[in-house]
């Protein structure tokens, strides 16, 4: 089973637009699999918005896929957000991945934008019905607790044929959604009646070519753990190439095949240092080791 690696972005961790797009380069030139922003709609620390984010690496790229990491459908409106989808993936040829999700409780959207955390799980349900109808159906009606719709067409119809549905969520009723409507996660969906291809599934760590002294990574380590209340251990992975690969290993031997990794360096410089080593000293290895058997989508 071939692997796919990923770079994303959680807080933008860039000095300015310029230093962003040298990253972008690079990692268009050094073949990096994808891109993923991750979604924040308000907020003091600084977040791209998802979808613009993507229309302008539609523009930047011309390898590269991308994908948003993931966007809380309860803060969005589903048929706006189905026609810019299909809008980007038609500019790009192809190349949106899109992921969506229910949306932390813990994010300040909530309390700043008044909305109830009780009914997200049915918001977001209704959300993926009706995203998933307008990207293959001619003309969707629908009648829900929180939206309707009366012959609602989106065109242009996004390039992909199935475009895929990313799903992100750690708890059961995630999988539940994800088992039936994504196309991609970390779960089965036997219950559902369908199967997910055992390489759509994906996982995601920060990385550190270095030591946890380094500029940010002790206090991005101690901002995960005081945010999940979980060890930052097993979520970073900080030393050298062998200590990456061998984190990206375990997650392979477990099935996974789609990774995001997230460079950890104080500055501009240090991570675009931080994304050439892993260019280097990792993606070569990484592709001898799990080469990539080419299908039409690889995702």
């Amino acid at each position: 089973m071939g692997i796919g690696i990923g770079l994303g972005c959680a807080e933008f961790p860039f000095s300015g637009a310029a230093a962003y797009w040298r990253w972008i380069d690079m990692c268009e030139a050094g073949g990096v699999d994808s891109i993923w922003q991750t979604d924040r709609i308000v907020g003091r620390q600084p977040f791209l918005e998802s979808m613009t984010t993507m229309a302008a690496l539609a523009g930047r790229t011309r390898r590269m896929r991308f994908g948003m990491n993931v966007v809380s459908l309860t803060f969005r409106d589903p048929v706006l957000l189905a026609k810019q989808c299909a809008t980007i993936d038609m500019l790009s040829d192809g190349r949106l991945l899109p992921a969506f999700g229910i949306g932390s409780p813990l994010a300040p959207e909530w309390q700043a934008l008044g909305m109830d955390t009780k009914t997200r799980g049915r918001k977001t349900d209704e959300c993926l019905d009706i995203i998933r109808r307008l990207w293959r159906e001619e003309s969707v009606d629908f009648s829900g607790a929180f939206y309707q719709l009366k012959g609602v067409t989106i065109t242009p119809k996004p390039v992909q044929p199935d475009l895929p549905m990313w799903i992100g969520g750690s708890t059961d009723a995630a999988i539940r959604r994800t088992a039936r409507i994504g196309t991609s996660w970390q779960a089965g969906a036997r219950e559902a009646g369908r199967s997910i291809d055992e390489d759509h599934y994906g996982a995601g760590f920060a990385f550190h070519f270095g030591s946890r002294d380094a500029p940010g990574v002790g206090k991005a380590m101690d901002a995960y753990a005081k945010r999940t209340g979980r060890d930052a251990g097993h979520a970073f992975a900080i030393g050298d190439a062998d200590t990456i690969l061998a984190r990206i290993a375990e997650y392979v031997d477990a099935g996974v095949s789609k990774f995001i990794l997230r460079p950890l360096g104080g500055d501009d410089d240090a991570l675009l240092v931080q994304t050439r080593q892993l260019i280097e000293q990792v993606l070569p290895r990484a592709e001898a080791r799990w080469p990539k058997h080419r299908k039409t989508s690889d995702l």
